[in-house]
Parts: structure tokens; sequence; C-alpha cells
């Protein structure tokens, strides 16, 4: 009975937190290359093997992901603290909704099928700017880096020009990070960002498929920038603008938060100077140095009209 005992409480305080350690590391170094691998099979599986189009095939892979995230942030957080509370979920997800699911299909109603279809009655094609006969993948991937380029400096402009950044603090309001406030935008700084990085590519014929997998590749990697899960990225952190860099770029000190700029890729920050991850230490802060700026949706959608709301970070 009492080697019982001992062998319990052995396992209890020395095995199990050995054990927890190892899944903690495995997770850590795993998740996001395997996630993000996953996703996109099971989109390329689907298109193949349903009838359903590309576009509506997307969400299902978009939201494996975002469930896999949600489990991630609950047993291997990041920081506990940034535990959201149910009202800061509520937000998140009617600006998720309206913001990242209505807003850009609006747009691409209202501007982009609307120009190309005029485009198209003037006998002015388009798409011979794009190489249309890459593979899909390789399409997606040339669009990557085209549309990072873009959102780069579009991003830069709106960390260094008060107009923008107005709107765009919005974004940096948070005093947390988790995956569902990924979609916390200004409509305004969202339809400055289709203009740029979708926009373009519909106008010049990018096919739906090719749409689509930068899209699943686009959602999932904003969900890992801002979860709240303990990840390393390692030598990723050269090419993805992943967790471990999108921290810095949410803190509440400028010369920290004015790093990083990378939408879903970090090689523009390397090349223009704005690539920033310190080595044995860890983000403080986050949010802006005006404290009482609202949170809400509704307050947050009239914020960058009332002046000395989006006091910069500290």
């Amino acid at each position: 009975m009492v080697n019982k005992k001992i062998i319990e409480t052995n396992f209890r305080e020395v095995i199990m937190p050995i054990l927890n350690n190892r899944m903690r590391s495995i997770v850590a170094w795993t998740a996001y290359p395997v996630v993000i691998i996953l996703a996109l099979s099971l989109y390329q599986l689907l298109l193949n093997n349903t009838p359903y189009s590309a576009k509506i095939i997307a969400y299902i892979p978009v939201v494996f992901g975002a469930a896999i995230i949600t489990f991630l942030e609950s047993y291997f957080p990041y920081r506990d603290e940034w535990t959201p509370e149910i009202s800061d979920v509520g937000n998140d997800l009617t600006f998720m909704v309206f913001i990242q699911i209505v807003l850009p299909k609006l747009l691409s109603f209202l501007f982009a099928s609307t120009l190309l279809s005029y485009l198209q009655t003037k006998d002015i094609f388009l798409k011979g700017f794009w190489p249309h006969q890459f593979p899909p993948f390789i399409q997606a991937i040339l669009m990557l880096f085209i549309a990072d380029l873009f959102r780069y400096w579009l991003h830069r402009a709106a960390h260094e020009w008060d107009p923008l950044w107005r709107l765009h603090a919005v974004h940096h309001s948070p005093h947390k990070l988790y995956w569902v406030n990924v979609g916390r935008f200004h409509p305004l700084d969202k339809a400055l960002q289709f203009l740029l990085d979708a926009f373009p590519f519909i106008i010049v014929g990018v096919s739906e498929e090719v749409l689509s997998i930068y899209f699943v590749f686009y959602a999932i990697n904003g969900f890992f920038q801002h979860c709240n899960i303990n990840l390393r990225l390692g030598f990723l952190n050269y090419l993805i603008s992943g967790p471990e860099l999108h921290r810095w770029h949410h803190s509440i000190l400028i010369r920290e938060s004015n790093r990083n700029y990378g939408n879903n890729l970090i090689v523009w920050d390397l090349i223009f100077g704005t690539w920033f991850l310190p080595k044995e230490k860890s983000v403080d802060g986050l949010g802006l140095k005006n404290r009482q700026y609202p949170l809400d949706f509704a307050s947050q959608i009239r914020t960058p009209f009332i002046k000395g709301l989006d006091k910069q970070q500290g």
C-alpha cells in the first residue's frame, strides 16, 4: 500500500510535469505547420471530391482550423491572463461576421464585379497580366508575395500617417491577443485592405480556385497570428508573419509596435528593415496608450471621428 502511494505521488509530481512539458513542446513546434498543411489538404480533397464551388468549400478548412486553434488556446495558452471574457468574444465575433465576411462580399460585388463587367463591355481585358497557366498553388504563392507587398506599405502608412492610424487604432485597441480578435478592424480600414489584397487580383482574372487557396491560408495564418497559444515557429519567423512576431506589433510601446507589418509573410519587413524579434524577452503590455479607448463594436465604428481617442502607443 505504501509503495502504491509512493508510485502515485511520484507519477503525479514527477512524471506528469515531464509529460506535460513534452506535450507543450510538441504543440509549440508542430501546431502551426501541421494545421496549415491539414487545412490546405482538406481544401484540395473537398475540391476534388465534391460538386461545390471553391469559394464555398474554402470555409470548411477555415472552420476546421479555427476549431483546432480554439482547443489549443484552452489547453496550451501563451498567457493565462489573455483568456478572453464572454463580452470580449461577443464583440469580436460581431467584427468577424460583419467586417471579415459580409463586408468583403459586399465590396467584391459593388466594386470588383461591377468594374470587371464595365471593362468587358469596353473590350478591355486584363487577364494577360496574370500567369493563369501556372498551377493554382504556385499562383496563390505569387499572389501572397504581391499582395503582401501592397499590404506592407498600407500597414506601415497606417502607423505613420495620422488619418490612417485613426482607423487602424481600432485593430490595436485590445489589451490581449486571442484568435477571434483577428477580425477587429474598422470597416474603412478593411475596405482599404480589400483594395490592395483582393481587388487587383479579381480584376486581372485570378481564378476562384486560386483566390480560395489564398483565403484559406490568409484566414488560418491570421488566426495563428493573434492566437493565445505558446508556439515556436523557428526558421519560419524569417518567412511567415506568425504569432511570435505579431505580438510585438501589438505592443503598447511604439518603438516595438511600429515593426513586423507583414500580413501573411514577413519577407518585406526583412527587406525594408522593420523585422523585430528580440531574444530572451517577451512583450509586456498590449493595446493603446489611451486605456479608456472604447472596445465595443458600436463605439469603435465612431472612434476614428472623435479627436484624441486614438493616442499612439506609448
